[in-house]
């Protein structure tokens, strides 16, 4: 069953990216036997690194950190079983792109057309600002996604209602069932085709932490591309990905891994590795945009009626082939 078949409901889409201010979260910790014995702010500096020492005393004395009901100070010594919750107080987020369009909807599942520059899941100044928030209050609080895309990328992105859908979608993405396609803006002029089996893991990096990259001792990836539409005269190419796997970023690691970053790609070098950053520098993240990704197509059998699903979007402008030039015209006609 298409989703072109589907009864479909759109949602209305809106431009603007919007800031806001949420209300807050409450990170919850389990003190192990390994921490056990440690002062709290010791706990928190290693499990939260980005945040500084000062900035954890200055989040304990402020009483935003408790066991239970009872408020812990920074040298506390910790005992394994205790429950520690840090009450972050609401924060103004960046703005982003609160708009999705959908693209099939069911019983067990529904697809939705993410925009670049909405972050899937909350991570680091995003709570609200994310495709999880914005999809549940419209569709419902029962939904999840199955799989990410990051940041930068738009299209396809499936989310389960169901128990049954949830086991059965996500077996099938981590046993390669699920296909996925895709659709990029790419550096220089590669062969017309070729695949890259690159593993993929985390690295150190400095002044973020880690981050994954190509890396012989990762987890082993498989990326297939065709050329699409070379443009010699921007010295790039437009490509379609398949990936049989789905480490993060992949696409991204693989094809500057293959010597062909991604156009405008902010954070992988040519061989798929992060940049060299000096110690006072901002160093580009994971989710800096700027790159042209967008997941076109998606592929699975439903988990309910065995259908043969394939969901489609149509990718922006950027990413969509040129309209073939028009002949000169016949001066001997004329």
């Amino acid at each position: 069953m298409s989703a072109r078949a589907s009864n479909l409901r759109v949602a209305e889409l809106r431009s603007e990216w919007s800031p806001r201010c949420n209300q807050g979260w409450i990170y919850v910790d389990q003190i192990t036997t390994e921490n056990g014995g440690d002062p709290a702010i010791d706990f928190y500096v290693e499990r939260y690194p980005h945040s500084d020492r000062e900035t954890w005393l200055e989040r304990f004395v402020a009483g935003q950190i408790r066991s239970d009901e009872t408020v812990c100070s920074a040298d506390m010594t910790l005992q394994a079983g205790m429950t520690l919750r840090y009450h972050r107080p609401g924060w103004d987020e960046p703005a982003a792109p609160r708009d999705f369009r959908l693209l099939h909807e069911d019983d067990d599942l529904v697809a939705v057309d993410k925009p670049s520059g909405l972050q899937v899941l909350p991570a680091a100044m995003f709570l609200e600002n994310t495709l999880l928030h914005v999809v549940r209050e419209r569709i419902g609080a029962g939904v999840d996604p199955v799989h990410r895309l990051g940041r930068g990328t738009s299209g396809i992105v499936v989310f389960a209602r169901t128990d049954r859908a949830r086991r059965q979608l996500s077996q099938d993405l981590s046993e390669g069932r699920m296909k996925k396609r895709y659709v990029a803006l790419v550096q220089g002029n590669p062969a017309p085709s070729f695949s890259v089996d690159q593993a993929i893991g985390l690295v150190d990096y400095l002044g973020f932490g880690r981050v994954f990259a190509a890396v012989d001792t990762g987890k082993p990836s498989i990326s297939h591309v065709r050329v699409i539409e070379p443009r010699p005269e921007t010295d790039e190419a437009l490509v379609e990905v398949e990936i049989p796997t789905g480490r993060p970023h992949q696409i991204r690691i693989h094809l500057a891994a293959a010597g062909h970053p991604l156009v405008g790609e902010p954070l992988y070098e040519r061989g798929g590795h992060p940049p060299t950053v000096e110690p006072n520098d901002r160093p580009p993240l994971p989710g800096d945009l700027g790159y042209h990704l967008h997941a076109m197509q998606v592929g699975f059998t439903h988990p309910t009626s065995k259908d043969a699903m394939l969901i489609e979007c149509e990718p922006p402008d950027i990413l969509r082939p040129r309209p073939a030039a028009e002949p000169p015209p016949d001066h001997e006609q004329v």
